[in-house]
Order: structure tokens, then sequence, then C-alpha cells
């Protein structure tokens, strides 16, 4: 009995991929390769169909049986069920085993072997070309804990209900060797390039990106802004900056940045990604935990009150109507803090976080004041 292809694939693809692992494959191979292998699979269809022709005219099969005798003997099977009788069609059915079956299928299996390798070393490398849109696009990477930054990225973005099913893609050279498994596990892919260079922000489909991050490449070093600078000048010019949020290191440079027409402009804080997120769900409010985290125009102080059952509306009210500032959040009797409580909920605390501005702190007093004349006019009006 014939033995068939089946049983001999598997190790012929074993085999071959031992053969080939090590020998270092062009960037553009898989193109080629694949090329290859439709000239190939076309030579072999003509092959199968000149062959079924064949047996039609020179055995007086049909044509369907003259296509199963070419099919059967093309892969070895040979069930006997149909043969050819004649000296010519027993000339052309050799022919076809051995121009056909052992030949082109053996060279089309090789190719094939060739060709997953060599996708898969474009995968690994950063030069596969994902066809993505409406995706988010990360351009460069931190020059410190790069993997430990983009996990925490990107499993926040995960964490947005508007973004927990888009396509990540990444775009730098931090991963040449290979992206991460516990990114790819995260659904992100990668790029080898530089947003520095049409062509790689061509082949990573900035186009049809959603959102477009661009990275400060070191959140201690102002030279990064020439960088960001030039990135956000090429994607101007794509009429993509409405779609952009970049980070700036120095303050100074952040005019010229925004001059291009950025969504935003954030200051690199690797300890907290969540802003990046914030930014794209919710534009504006990155500005107001970047002053937060800077002091630059507001920041939270601490102040205390002792509430008895005030109604939250009417204490942030109270603060509001004096100037003193914007109440965040209260702090009960045993320590616990609890953040932005709704409008109807009876207060009992001992302090309150005030969003306060920079230039002008209030005192302890203020906030005594505020409290009172409120209250008291509330009292009166009643």
């Amino acid at each position: 009995m014939a033995l068939a292809w089946p049983h001999v694939l598997p190790w012929a693809m074993i085999l071959k991929r031992l053969l080939v692992q090590s020998r270092k494959l062009p960037p553009r191979a898989d193109i080629k390769i694949r090329k290859k292998i439709w000239s190939l699979m076309a030579f072999l269809t003509l092959l199968v169909l000149t062959h079924s022709v064949a047996m039609v005219q020179l055995e007086g099969m049909s044509f369907w049986q003259g296509l199963w005798l070419s099919l059967t003997t093309l892969t070895t099977v040979g069930y006997g069920d149909l043969s050819a009788r004649t000296q010519t069609g027993q000339l052309a059915t050799i022919l076809l085993m051995y121009i056909s079956a052992i030949t082109l299928v053996t060279f089309i299996i090789s190719d094939y072997i060739d060709y997953r390798i060599a996708r898969h070393e474009r995968i690994r490398t950063g030069f596969w070309d994902w066809k993505m849109e409406n995706h988010i696009l990360i351009i460069n990477a931190p020059k410190h804990n790069a993997l430990r930054f983009f996990k925490r990225l990107v499993v926040q973005i995960r964490e947005d209900k508007d973004y927990g099913a888009s396509q990540i893609l990444l775009l730098n050279n931090e991963f040449s060797g290979g992206l991460a498994a516990s990114l790819k596990d995260l659904g992100v892919r990668h790029i080898s390039g530089s947003g520095n260079n049409d062509p790689d922000l061509e082949r990573a489909q900035v186009s049809a990106a959603r959102h477009i991050l661009v990275l400060a490449r070191d959140e201690y070093d102002a030279d990064s802004d020439s960088i960001t600078f030039d990135i956000s000048d090429r994607l101007k010019h794509l009429g993509l900056a409405h779609r952009t949020l970049v980070e700036c290191v120095e303050d100074v440079n952040r005019p010229r940045i925004r001059a291009l027409g950025v969504r935003s402009i954030l200051r690199p804080i690797r300890a907290y990604p969540e802003m990046l997120v914030r930014a794209m769900d919710a534009p504006g409010s990155e500005v107001v935990i970047e002053d937060m985290f800077t002091r630059r125009d507001d920041h939270p102080e601490r102040y205390s009150i002792w509430l008895e059952g005030e109604r939250w509306a009417d204490v942030v009210n109270a603060m509001v109507q004096s100037k003193v500032g914007t109440p965040l959040a209260f702090i009960d009797k045993s320590g616990k803090v609890f953040v932005h409580p709704t409008g109807d909920e009876a207060i009992t605390a001992q302090s309150l976080i005030i969003l306060v501005k920079s230039e002008q702190v209030p005192n302890q007093g203020d906030v005594d004041q505020a409290f009172r004349q409120f209250f008291n006019t509330a009292l009166v009006n009643e």
C-alpha cells in the first residue's frame, strides 16, 4: 500500500523547520516566498486539469472521474477504484506522479514552511505590516522601565469600557528582539521603527488610528521635546494633530507644540500612566490631574472642620461662594476618606479636602468663616 502524504508531512515539516530555523531570512522574504507558492500552486493546478482532460480523451472517463483520479494520484492515496488502462494514459499518470506529486508538492510544502518561519521572524522583530484601523498607536518608548510602563498603561486602557477591545500598536525600537509575552497576552502588537520616519508611520497605519500617543523618550531630558515636536509636525501635515496626545518635558516648549494643533499636552509622569488614558477618555481632565501633581495652578489642601449631618451640596456651595475652593472629599471621624459623595448625602466629618488656587491658598480661618457665613445665611433664609 502506498504511503500517504498525511503520514509523511508532519515529519517533513519538523525536519524542514530544524534545518532552516538558524538561517537568517531577509526582512521581506515572506512576500517573495508567498508569490513563489502561488506560482507553484497555479502550475500544479494546470497539471491536474491537463491530466484530468487526458483521462477523458485517453481513458473515456468523465471529467469528474479524471479529476478524482488526478487528485488521488497526486496525494499518493491510490484507492484503486479508478486507474489508467491504456499505455498512453498510464504514461500521463506517471508524469503527473513524478512532476506534480513528488516534485511540485514537495516544493510547495518546503516553501510554505519557509513562509511561516519568515512571517514569524518579521512579527518577532517588528517588521510585520499589521492591517489595523481605529486602533491606539503609541509612538516612542520611555528610556527607563519601558516594559513595566507599557504593561501598566495597557492594563489601564483595557479597564476603560470604551477601549477594552481596542487594538494597541507600539511604534518604537525598544522591542526589536521581540515583544514581551506579557504584552502580547494583553493584545499588544509592535512595529520596529521611529515616528520621525514617514514610511514607519505608514506601516503603523497612522491615518487609521483612533488615538495617537507620542511619549517623551526621556522624561528627564529636554531634548526629547525636539523629537516630540518633529513627530507632531509630521502628524500635523497628515491632518492627524487633532487625534494626537503628546508628552512635553519642559513647559517652555509647550506653546510651540500647542501651535501645531495637537489635542493634549501632558507632562511625562511615568508613575501614573493612567493620566494618558484620562486624556483620551475625557479630554481636559488631564489638566486638572496635572495641576494636582505640579501645584502649578491648583492643588488640594486639607482643612479641619467638624460636620454633623450637613448636606454635601451645601458644604460645596459654602466653599465655592466664599471663593475658598472646591471641596473634593471629606474625612470622617475614623479617618476614612470619601471622594466625591452625592449632593444629598449627610456628612459627618472632621476634615475636608479642598481644591484651592496655588497662588492664593486660604487659611483655616477662611474656611471656618465661609462655613459659618453660609449656614447662618441659610438659617435666616429659612
